[in-house]
């Protein structure tokens, strides 16, 4: 491999890995952050909400950077903009808190939307393979930053807002390794079609679309609630934890798996219903039986979002036929997906409260998992945006 090579493979990699640290690593420093500034719980889960929200809202900005400036310099700006961000969180007063917040988070959600076109761009004959890679990136980023966020902490005693100023380094770090894509990138504003109008016309966006929602949806509802439900059923409150914790590493191996696999055939629906059907397993061990398997239910579930989270991400890249279009798909997507995932587990917690037990959430999340399968079972046949399925 050469040295352009390794160098863009390794910023590509890098970059994955800086999309979800500065929303992972805010949960384990949260009751540290809302002593320190004076924020109620309401307050303090704002600022992941906040986050989420731009997630959804700010995506399709993505397109319109990578038309004028191109996709390469739109993940160096991400990149950038993401570092001052995290900086500025962990200055003083609230204000800064919520601001840097939001900052990153716009960051991320262009190069969340922008990731799959450069995927489409530089590696077009190992979709499959740099899709996997690139996904169990960013599983593995969030992982670690939960994990050792604390850790890091107590080593350098900086306290919350050194440790979330750090975070910066390795946004600044893929900014150097993608220095020289941006510098070969394409500079002026880009001529040619306009991609949109053709993606939003399309069924194939709007399937993609909706299982990009769906297991969003589903695996957000998880990670507010998972450790709450095995706790009410009676097991202890760290115990909760180590399973959210063994479920989100098993995704890991998830999502670098079965893209590659699934990107070799013509329809990728078996792996699509495959993976809904795992990670409506989980729900089902969860809902009859949370004591008697958890860690069983757990791994079954990472297998299952795991997947379906890889998959839905090799699909924006498969069902569009160039890096614009991909990068336009990937924002319709990607923007509705995080918008609707917000509210899920606002409303699997309303729906604890008015039932008062975790039966009726988890059905109306096995509900959610069967529009889910109905979706991939559309999203996954071999068509391309703007085309008839083949």
């Amino acid at each position: 491999m050469s040295l352009r090579s390794a160098l863009l493979v390794a910023g590509f990699v890098l970059a994955a890995l800086n999309l979800r640290p500065a929303i992972a690593g805010i949960s384990p420093l949260l009751d540290e952050i809302m002593k320190d500034v004076g924020l109620t719980p309401a307050g303090g889960g704002g600022i992941t909400t906040v986050m989420v929200v731009c997630l959804g809202v700010f995506g399709p900005i993505a397109p319109l950077l990578a038309r004028r400036i191109g996709l390469d310099r739109t993940l160096l700006a991400g990149l950038l903009v993401l570092a001052a961000g995290v900086v500025l969180r962990g200055l003083d007063g609230v204000p800064t808190l919520y601001a840097g917040s939001a900052i990153a988070a716009v960051a991320i959600a262009v190069m969340n939307v922008a990731m799959p076109g450069i995927t489409k761009q530089y590696f077009p004959d190992r979709v499959n393979l740099m899709t996997g890679v690139y996904s169990s990136a960013i599983v593995g980023g969030a992982a670690t930053a939960s994990a050792l966020v604390i850790p890091i902490e107590h080593a350098t005693g900086y306290g919350w807002r050194g440790v979330s100023a750090l975070m910066a380094v390795p946004a600044l770090l893929a900014a150097l390794l993608w220095l020289p894509q941006a510098l070969r990138g394409q500079a002026g504003p880009q001529n040619g079609p306009r991609p949109f109008g053709v993606v939003l016309r399309s069924r194939v966006t709007w399937y993609v679309t909706a299982l990009m929602r769906l297991q969003s949806l589903t695996f957000y509802v998880m990670l507010a609630w998972l450790p709450t439900i095995f706790h009410d059923a009676g097991l202890p409150a760290d115990q909760g934890g180590y399973l959210l914790s063994v479920t989100n590493l098993v995704q890991v191996g998830a999502t670098l798996a079965v893209p590659i696999l699934a990107g070799r055939r013509p329809s990728q629906v078996p792996f699509v219903m495959g993976a809904g059907l795992m990670t409506v397993a989980g729900y089902l061990g969860m809902l009859l039986a949370p004591v008697a398997a958890p860690w069983l239910w757990m791994v079954v579930l990472g297998i299952g979002q795991g997947a379906s989270f890889a998959l839905a991400l090799l699909l924006i890249a498969l069902r569009a036929p160039d890096p614009a279009s991909v990068t336009a798909l990937s924002s319709v997507a990607q923007s509705v997906g995080y918008a609707v995932a917000a509210l899920g587990p606002v409303l699997f917690g309303l729906l604890r409260q008015v039932s008062g037990g975790w039966t009726v959430p988890l059905l109306a999340g096995l509900g959610a998992l069967g529009a889910q399968l109905l979706a991939g079972w559309f999203a996954g046949r071999p068509a391309t945006v703007g085309k008839a399925y083949r």
